[in-house]
């Protein structure tokens, strides 16, 4: 089953480790050079600062996130994750998640956004992390949490839960912060052909996603949806 497959790539939805990182970097620049695709972008209009995003967020407020496949409302309960909530809150009012893929959406699994589309951007928040704050509630369906590559990583990375047998996240340490509330239809209509990233599927490779942003996605993997913006609604 395509959700046992999932299971088992479970820690690959992890983010690019410490310990690979800067040399995966550099490996991509040159196939990012070899594949003709240019990774000096532009500045996007909104250009976030990782040092501005200090504001403690309400103890309950909404973002509604505009899709390509429609809008999507995701209700956010601090008291369930306070400092996922509070980085969630600034990424937010800094229009962090302008122009963002779902690049990695498995069936029966979780769709995975969060990695800028402008490489210069993604590159300041590489090391933004953030603590990780105890599992409160459960990775149920519709239910949203941060992708981490092990304790105290979270940065600006999330995924939203397609199914309510993703208890083993808990136990992983993947703290929900806030949980789809209206729209959950259009994140169900994701565009999923690509399965699993490289190296372990056909998907995007996370790591040329950092660095040659959405112009490698657009290229290579057409079929992708999009958060066109997030505002905070209420």
């Amino acid at each position: 089953m395509r959700y046992e497959k999932a299971s088992v790539a479970l820690l690959s939805i992890l983010l690019v480790s410490a310990l690979t990182v800067a040399p995966a970097l550099a490996v991509n620049q040159a196939q990012a050079k070899e594949q003709g695709v240019q990774t000096n972008q532009p500045q996007t209009k909104a250009d976030p600062d990782p040092a501005k995003a200090t504001e403690q967020a309400p103890e309950k407020f909404r973002v509604k996130l505009d899709t390509t496949k429609g809008p999507v409302v995701i209700e956010v309960n601090r008291a369930w994750s306070p400092k996922g909530a509070d980085r969630f809150y600034n990424l937010v009012k800094l229009g962090f998640y302008t122009d963002i893929a779902f690049f990695r959406v498995i069936d029966g699994f979780m769709a995975q956004f969060g990695i800028h589309g402008n490489p210069q951007v993604s590159a300041k928040w590489r090391d933004a992390k953030i603590a990780d704050d105890p599992v409160k509630q459960s990775n149920l369906r519709g239910f949203v949490s941060y992708a981490m590559a092990g304790p105290n990583t979270r940065t600006t990375q999330l995924f939203i839960n397609y199914a309510d047998r993703n208890s083993q996240l808990d136990r992983s340490g993947f703290s929900p912060f806030g949980k789809v509330v209206e729209g959950i239809e259009n994140i169900d209509n994701l565009y999923s052909g690509y399965g699993e990233g490289a190296p372990s599927g056909k998907g995007p490779n996370q790591g040329l996603v950092q660095t040659q942003g959405n112009a490698y996605l657009r290229k290579s993997f057409p079929h992708l949806d999009y958060i066109k913006n997030a505002t905070i609604v209420e």
